[in-house]
């Protein structure tokens, strides 16, 4: 009986130990299947390292990219294989926010009760919210520059534009790619920002100074911080109020005006603007704004110019360019259509994310108060005859960088339009004055996107 009894507990307890493995495998099923699945050693997609497996789609219905059989296929038009290189990805698949790499697990369909098997074995298709076309004008537009656009509509979320240089042409990709063609510069770079930022620090202003429509003060082109230290401008302008200052973009105003202010309270405007967060779009995170806040002096006036150590991504100043548009709150970007088969699942999962969400990042009234400096910017100072037909809002940057560079030319905003909700970011390295090279670029593909 004993024999029976030790036997009978040893089977019970093996028997507990299957119901536990079988419990944690279906519950590693569950929860990771999709990575299994997608595993490159998976020869049902991938054949020599090469997914086989989706399509996908922008979204007018062009076909940007297939994998199949025998490889990738891309669009037959060279301007929009360059523009969308970094979202199609390279037949290396050394591009992290390439397709493959970045929505795998939707190219492939994989669902737990049919795992990757369909009727035609093709996978699955993905529709994008980006426009082909736009993003080709964007990449011709930037000529070859090192740069970026992305333009999104701040209404909704949905990007429209999200091109990045150096690029080349993922079909016949060059023996010795352009440096830094891998980096897709929208998402995961930052750049000093130069005067784009002054509009951070006149929301700061704006929403802790009594007096910030009203306080002057007199530009004589330099302001002498002892010790060899100055903030200068390139000529004097005189006495400046806030507006003038946007306008004209005077370093010795807004250095003063973070002095002013303080670190803390530029501080605060930085994180309420999302600047040093990383943005989820449908998966890809964009890379973190960094900055640092002196406590007084020429280093606090700098940091408020929008130079010492201040760094931007690129999706973020477009994002908070949204939040100025949209009275405050900011759409968060999203380039996947919500109305597709794949994404369907996918929003299930990451709604909180993405989906259509908002963030709070000015109080209705400052957002207004921007919003209109920013078009008085325009109409008197880079001149609405170079955005002709546009309601546009804007701010320029010219970015110093050092190292005996040209400055970073930037150009950030939105269009005031209920036809055309988009705000849009500008970048071209080492490129120049704002206004007129990265305003140029910005001109060119705000026009392609009204003329649709």
């Amino acid at each position: 009986m004993k024999k029976i009894e030790k036997r009978a507990i040893m089977c019970l307890f093996l028997g507990l130990i299957l119901f536990l493995g079988v419990g944690v495998f279906c519950y590693r099923y569950v929860t990771q299947g999709d990575d299994w699945v997608s595993y490159e050693g998976n020869r049902d997609v991938y054949i020599k390292g090469n997914l086989t497996k989706g399509t996908i789609y922008d979204a007018n219905g062009l076909l940007l990219m297939q994998n199949t059989q025998e490889g990738t296929v891309y669009n037959e038009d060279y301007s929009i294989r360059c523009a969308l290189m970094h979202i199609t990805g390279d037949k290396e698949n050394n591009i992290s926010t390439g397709a493959n790499r970045a929505f795998t697990d939707e190219l492939i369909g994989y669902d737990l009760v049919n795992g990757v098997y369909s009727l035609n074995n093709a996978g699955e298709s993905l529709t994008l919210t980006l426009d082909a076309n736009v993003c080709a004008a964007a990449y011709n537009a930037l000529a070859g520059r090192s740069g970026t656009v992305g333009v999104y509509n701040y209404k909704t979320g949905e990007i429209i534009c999200m091109v990045s240089s150096p690029t080349y042409d993922p079909q016949s990709p060059p023996s010795s790619p352009p440096e830094g063609a891998y980096i897709n510069r929208f998402t995961s770079s930052s750049f000093v920002p130069g005067s784009t930022f002054k509009l951070i620090t006149a929301a700061a202003a704006i929403e802790n100074l009594s007096d910030a429509y009203t306080w002057e003060f007199n530009c004589t082109g330099k302001v002498d911080y002892g010790h060899g230290d100055d903030v200068t401008d390139l000529s004097a302008h005189g006495t400046v109020n806030l507006s003038k200052a946007l306008e004209v973009s005077c370093n010795c105003y807004f250095g003063r005006l973070a002095e002013k202010l303080g670190p803390g309270l530029v501080e605060e405007q930085v994180n309420k603007a999302g600047l040093t967060e990383s943005i989820d779009i449908n998966g890809m995170k964009t890379a973190k704004g960094s900055f640092d806040y002196p406590a007084s002096g020429v280093s606090l006036a700098w940091t408020g110019i929008g130079q010492w150590k201040d760094l931007v991504n690129p999706c973020s100043m477009m994002v908070y360019m949204g939040a100025i548009a949209n009275g405050g709150d900011a759409a968060m970007p999203y380039i996947v259509n919500p109305s597709s088969l794949v994404e369907k699942k996918f929003i299930e999962l990451s709604t909180s994310e993405f989906k259509l969400s908002a963030k709070k990042m000015l109080k209705p009234a400052t957002a207004e108060s921007l919003k209109e400096m920013m078009a008085n910017n325009v109409k008197n100072h880079y001149g609405s005859g170079s955005f002709p037909g546009l309601a546009i809002c804007a701010k320029s940057g010219t970015a110093e960088v050092g190292g005996g560079k040209k400055p970073h030319a930037w150009f950030v905003g939105f269009l005031d339009d209920p036809e055309n909700p988009y705000a849009f970011v500008s970048l071209v390295e080492n490129g120049g004055y704002g206004s007129s090279v990265a305003g140029s670029v910005a001109n060119t593909v705000l026009q392609s996107i009204v003329s649709r």
